[in-house]
C-alpha cells in the first residue's frame, strides 16, 4: 500500500531529516586518514541519542539467510558501494567514501545518503561524485505532480549513462514515512511515463548510485551485506529523501 502524508505528516519526516542531515555532516566532518569506520559509526550513534532518534539501519534484517545489520550507518569505501558494515577497516588518504544514514524520530523516518574523498580528492572521484550528485538533481526536478515513477528513474538514468558509467538497477530508491523501506520502487533507469503517478503527500527517497566506468557487476561480500564491484571499480552513492507536493519536490534531508 502507498500512503500519501498529510503536510502535519511531512513536517514530521522532515524533523527525522533535519536528524539525518546532522549525522551525515557530523561523519563526513571525522572522516579523516587513520579512522575506523567502526569509530564513524559511534559519531553516528552519538547524534541520534542526543536528537532522541533511534536509527532504521541497525538490526535490519530484511531476510532471514541475512544477518542483522550491525551499524546505524553503512560505511562503503573504494570499491564497496552499498551496505558497509562499520568494523575495525581504517580509512586512507584518497579513499572514496560513501555514507548512508536513516533516523527515525516521532514515528517518521528520513533517509539520505552522501559520497566524499577522505584527505586529499583523487580528480577522478571528484568527478564521479559530481555526477552522482547530478543524477539526484535530475531525479529530484523529475519528481512533480503529473509525472510517474518512471520520470524520475529516466532523468536519473540519462545523466549517469552521459558520464559514461552503467546502472544496475537492483537496488535503488523507494518509499519512505513510518518505516524506512515502502512503496513504491523508484529505480535508477527506466523509462518516462511509466508506473506509479506522483500525487501531493508522495514521500520517497531518491538514490543513484553506480560504479565508475563501465562496471556494472558487483559481489556481495562475507558479511552478507556489502556490495563491491567485481572488477576493483569504485563507488558512488547519494540520496535523500523527498515530498511530493503541489508547489515542487521539497528535500525533507537538506
Amino acid at each position: 500500500m502507498i500512503e500519501l502524508k498529510s503536510p502535519s505528516q511531512i513536517d514530521g519526516m522532515r524533523a527525522a531529516g533535519k536528524v539525518v542531515r546532522e549525522v551525515l555532516e557530523t561523519v563526513r566532518a571525522a572522516a579523516a586518514p587513520g579512522v575506523s569506520t567502526l569509530e564513524l559509526d559511534e559519531v553516528a550513534r552519538d547524534v541520534l541519542r542526543r536528537n532522541g532518534a533511534i536509527s532504521p539501519f541497525l538490526d535490519y534484517q530484511p531476510a532471514p539467510s541475512m544477518p542483522p545489520f550491525a551499524g546505524v550507518i553503512c560505511v562503503s569505501v573504494n570499491d564497496a558501494v552499498l551496505h558497509g558494515v562499520p568494523g575495525k577497516e581504517r580509512l586512507a588518504d584518497g579513499d572514496l567514501l560513501s555514507i548512508d544514514a536513516g533516523a527515525t524520530l516521532g514515528g517518521w523516518t528520513g533517509d539520505a545518503a552522501i559520497s566524499l574523498s577522505v584527505g586529499e580528492p583523487d580528480p577522478a572521484d571528484t568527478a564521479l561524485i559530481a555526477l552522482a550528485q547530478q543524477a539526484l538533481a535530475a531525479g529530484i526536478a523529475a519528481a512533480v505532480v503529473g509525472n510517474k515513477v518512471g520520470d524520475i528513474s529516466a532523468a536519473i538514468g540519462h545523466v549517469v549513462r552521459s558520464g559514461g558509467c552503467r546502472i544496475n538497477t537492483d537496488y535503488g530508491g523507494h518509499g519512505v514515512g513510518r518505516t524506512m523501506h515502502e512503496a513504491p520502487s523508484i529505480p535508477n533507469d527506466g523509462r518516462p511515463a511509466r508506473g506509479f503517478p506522483l500525487k501531493p503527500g508522495l514521500t520517497i527517497a531518491i538514490e543513484p548510485w553506480f560504479f565508475a566506468g563501465g562496471g556494472k557487476a558487483y559481489r556481495t561480500d562475507r558479511d552478507g551485506w556489502t556490495l563491491r564491484s567485481v572488477d576493483g571499480s569504485r563507488g558512488v552513492h547519494v540520496e535523500q529523501t523527498v515530498a511530493i507536493t503541489p508547489d515542487g519536490p521539497v528535500v525533507l534531508t537538506a
